[in-house]
């Protein structure tokens, strides 16, 4: 009589022993994962690891198991017969699929852009990218701008935008004399958070920055202090004097007739384009401002109106950027150059030829048709870069640029479908954010009438929203701009651009008839030529006069409604104005 076998001698065979052999191997897959993450992971729990351990072990095991019988499988002629032709009419489907959708794609992209081509639209970078102008009339080609980019970048890379012109300025120990800061980081020089605030009708209090450049006299020699205090004036400009022989070279370089930095046009991707020269503009422009403010304070009106004309100036070199963040820059620039403006008028210190002066400069702005020239920019780059992704499949480049749905949520899946995406899509996204674009942001402004359509900029918003998620809609939340936040900048800088002009003639008027008028019609033909209408919607600017002698004078705002001239204030650290709540307003201190 035979011994019965146990079940741990009985021999396995069939899937009992397939089913076993996996076993034991993910055991041993646990076991040796669970080992090495006592080892290595020095803040994970035992329940942590013991459950990634089981995951990994299942997974492998399951894995091998599928491979096992797949191997299996395939080792049967038949079967083998049978996979090849499948697979080979696998790769014909997809040959087929791949063929038509790049002909689709380019077919409908080079249809589409035909036809806007044809109503004058450009899709070529080189068409919106400025001139080229003679070297010696280019205010961006002036050493003080050579030295200034070879200090930020480097030289090597500063050759690519100056070539020879690196080497001819004779030197390798490169100053950063453009850098003009008006306070200083670090060692406990904390900024006094004081420069006033024209929109919140604030002026600046100059003895807070005189207890600035004094306190800290001791700990730094970095701005020049008299040895006892003067007014707050003097001491501002005495500690700002060290910027004067820069200020003039950078006056007399504002004067040539052109101004086109080298930005690299020529990239292959559009998105890349380096802009170091911005950075400065907004750090100039505050110095000068508060120089300008110390100046009226002193009396000194034509020293301080030059200053503002500078920084005006320096709004207008780079107009011509086909590049949407210099455009946002300029108008940052603008709202800095207002200050001394206003606080100039609510003194009541300019004279009829310096207002007339202001007036002229600030008429020269047209930020509603910047915004036509920014945004049809920010399509021939966005497509620029469109074509470059399409060439390099830089997925890196697409999770850089902040879709959330791309590439936060299933990355990895995103990223194989990106990289495999027919070329054709590409094409096709090109289109969708170019629809966009046209059919939705540039009908924002109405030219003809100069304003801007608040229902227009609803219905953008809510195409935008409604876009399908779509392989042909990747790009169009990476590029597009933010409808939220774009148009309202353009918009309050050219109601604020057409305040200050208003603001001029009324204290011309003032000059002449010593009260200001009691409505805006007085100011024409003999202080203003036309007065220009409130750009949201189409009709006067709000103007009262008010108890103390002045006025107020606003734009409805973004919002739309009248709120009687009332501002909002945002929320933060050191809130602003919020310009997208309550009214747009020019007021003066009730003193």
């Amino acid at each position: 009589m035979s011994e019965k076998k146990s079940f741990w001698n009985k021999p396995r065979k069939g899937p009992s022993a397939l089913i076993a052999g996996f076993m034991v191997i993910a055991c041993s897959i646990f076991v040796v994962v669970f080992a090495l993450g006592l080892l290595s992971a020095k803040n994970n729990s035992i329940k942590n690891l013991l459950t990634f351990a089981l995951l990994i072990s299942i997974g492998i095991s399951a894995a091998l198991a599928v491979v096992f019988a797949l191997g299996r499988w395939l080792f049967c002629w038949r079967n083998m017969r049978r996979t090849l032709f499948g697979l080979v009419c696998l790769a014909t489907l997809l040959a087929l699929f791949y063929a038509e959708e790049n002909w689709r794609g380019k077919y409908t992209w080079e249809k589409y852009r035909r036809e806007q081509e044809a109503e004058g639209e450009q899709f070529d970078l080189k068409s919106i990218a400025p001139q080229a102008v003679p070297d010696a009339q280019n205010f961006a080609m002036t050493p003080m701008w050579i030295e200034e980019i070879c200090a930020s970048m480097g030289p090597e890379k500063a050759r690519k935008w100056y070539g020879d012109k690196v080497a001819a300025l004779g030197h390798t120990n490169f100053v950063s004399k453009l850098r003009m800061p008006i306070e200083l980081s670090g060692r406990g020089l904390e900024s006094t958070n004081q420069s006033g605030g024209w929109t919140q009708g604030e002026k600046f209090d100059l003895r807070l920055w005189q207890e600035y450049y004094r306190k800290f006299a001791a700990t730094t020699n970095f701005f020049p202090i008299a040895p006892q205090p003067q007014t707050p004036a003097a001491d501002v400009l005495l500690a700002l004097s060290k910027y004067d022989a820069t200020i003039q070279e950078l006056r007399a370089a504002s004067q040539l007739p052109f101004s086109r930095f080298p930005l690299g046009y020529e990239e292959d991707n559009p998105a890349m384009i380096v802009l170091p020269h911005l950075s400065l503009f907004r750090q100039i422009a505050l110095m000068l401002q508060l120089r300008a403010v110390a100046e009226l304070e002193l009396g000194q009106t034509e020293k301080a109106l030059d200053d503002i004309k500078l920084i005006l100036r320096l709004t207008k070199t780079i107009r011509n950027e086909p590049i949407f963040i210099s455009h946002l820059v300029r108008m940052s620039v603008l709202q800095i150059g207002l200050q001394p403006v206003w606080q100039g008028l609510a003194e009541q210190r300019w004279s009829d030829a310096q207002l007339l002066t202001l007036e002229t400069e600030f008429s020269q702005f047209d930020f509603l048709a910047d915004y036509l020239f920014a945004i049809r920019s920010e399509r021939i780059m966005s497509i620029g870069a469109i074509d470059f992704m399409k060439r390099s499949r830089d997925f890196e480049m697409l999770a850089y640029s902040g879709e959330d749905e791309l590439w936060e949520s299933g990355k990895v899946v995103s990223s194989i479908l990106y990289r495999l995406a027919p070329s054709g899509w590409f094409e096709q996204n090109k289109i969708s954010i170019s629809r966009m674009n046209y059919e939705y942001l540039l009908p924002i402004v109405d030219m003809e009438k100069h304003v801007i359509s608040l229902s227009t900029v609803a219905k953008a918003k809510k195409a935008l929203e409604k876009l399908p998620p779509s392989p042909f809609t990747w790009f169009d939340r990476l590029f597009l701009p933010a409808l939220g936040s774009i148009p309202p900048k353009f918009a309050y800088a050219e109601s604020v651009t057409d305040m200050a002009r208003i603001a001029c003639a009324l204290e011309s008027y003032r000059l002449a008839h010593e009260s200001f008028p009691e409505t805006l019609a007085a100011l024409t033909p003999k202080f203003l030529e036309k007065i220009p209408h409130d750009i949201i919607n189409g009709q006067s600017l709000n103007y009262r006069l008010t108890t103390n002698g002045q006025f107020i004078l606003y734009s409805v705002g973004w919002n739309g409604t009248d709120d009687g001239g009332s501002i909002v204030m945002g929320k933060g650290k050191t809130p602003g104005v919020d310009t997208k709540q309550g009214d747009w307003v020019w007021k003066y201190p009730a003193n």
